[in-house]
């Protein structure tokens, strides 16, 4: 297996998947329309602890967001890579029983017709937004950043617009965008190949001036350097920022998308100019990996989310069940979302722990 390195595109984030079926892809609905609200229903919704995992099934790239509503959100990448999907939940248990609405489907042809990835639901200035990667259907491997806009109080109603792709420094492979507020200043950071560089992707920041436009310099925070950073592939990707014991914590995901797959962090004085790069420090092993033990493989691409109770701490990432894949591990889709608490040291710093054992039954 291999990226095609050949392309002008230069590093291939992913490996190519058949084209056929991305590149037309039975896409019906019109783009920009959303589904009629769901109600949020779950079988157990007073079972909050321990958290039944796999959480939600063939999802990847989870990322859930606890509103003012006091109902989670839940949006992630699906096996299809062709469409944006939404549920909601009471609780972190029920968003695996949860309906499920698609918000937004991918282009038949042109821009964000292909390879939709990574999504996020992020509530800013009274709007709902998502921030995804997606591709030209004729171009596959050409993945910038694009963002959705939802003025609606509701994001299952009212009309997802296009607003557009976020312009970075160069018109290079960009996907995995992630965005959060601090000190009154609105960052983004992302994942992008910088031309030149010996690497898929490195992981960058800069202000915004909206929720769709950067403003100010793109400064680089990672690059892939250590073994288990550069294991296939050399990549830097899925940051995710939280907010804690006087320190920015940036979580990010390294190496190719099987069992090697996992995470690293970068950490920041929360009192810090987040804009340069000696800010931040980051660790020289992985904080999150496969463990034989509980048989979970390939943890990474996570989000931060707070449980039931409005204070603890929630790590929600995808999982596979099995080390071993046939073919293209982009082609298997048995990337299972997960969620178990964050712990924390007596130093205040994060202890992210192992990824824990499967709860639920397979078919259950």
């Amino acid at each position: 297996m291999s990226r095609d390195h050949d392309l002008p595109e230069a590093p291939r984030r992913r490996l190519m998947l058949k084209g056929a079926a991305l590149a037309a892809g039975a896409l019906t609905a019109a783009p920009g329309l959303a589904q009629a609200a769901p109600t949020p229903r779950e079988p157990h919704p007073e079972a909050t602890t321990p958290y039944g995992n796999p959480l939600v099934l063939q999802r990847a790239d989870p990322h859930v967001t606890r509103h003012t509503d006091g109902l989670y959100y839940f949006t992630a990448t699906v096996p299809e890579y062709d469409r944006i999907v939404l549920r909601r939940a009471r609780t972190l248990n029920g968003l695996g029983a949860a309906d499920e609405s698609v918000i937004w489907r991918a282009h038949p042809t042109g821009p964000m017709g292909a390879h939709i990835w990574a999504p996020e639901l992020h509530r800013i200035g009274g709007k709902w937004y998502i921030y995804f990667a997606s591709a030209p259907a004729e171009d596959v491997w050409a993945i910038r950043i694009w963002v959705l806009e939802n003025a609606h109080a509701d994001p299952f109603r009212g009309t997802w617009v296009e607003r557009g792709q976020i312009k970075t420094a160069w018109e290079t492979f960009a996907l995995d965008a992630t965005t959060f507020k601090h000190r009154g200043t609105r960052y983004l950071v992302w994942a992008q190949h910088e031309p030149g560089m010996d690497n898929n992707t490195a992981l960058w920041i800069s202000k915004m001036a909206d929720p769709w436009t950067l403003t100010g310099p793109q400064v680089r925070l990672s690059t892939p350097e250590y073994d288990w950073e550069c294991v296939g592939y050399k990549v830097n990707e899925g940051p995710y920022a939280l907010v804690r014991n006087g320190r920015v914590l940036l979580t990010y995901s390294a190496g190719a998308t099987d069992w090697h797959y996992c995470m690293g962090l970068l950490t920041a004085d929360a009192h810090s100019d987040l804009l340069d790069a000696r800010s931040w420090a980051k660790s020289p092993v992985p904080v999150f990996t496969s463990d034989d033990t509980t048989k979970q493989y390939g943890p990474g691409h996570n989000c931060f989310t707070v449980a039931e109770d409005g204070r603890t701490d929630v790590l929600v990432y995808h999982a596979r069940q099995y080390k071993e894949i046939t073919g293209d591990p982009l082609h298997d889709p048995n990337r299972h979302t997960r969620a178990q608490k964050l712990g924390w040291k007596p130093d205040g710093t994060p202890d992210f722990g192992v990824p824990v054992a499967d709860t639920v039954e397979e078919g259950a």
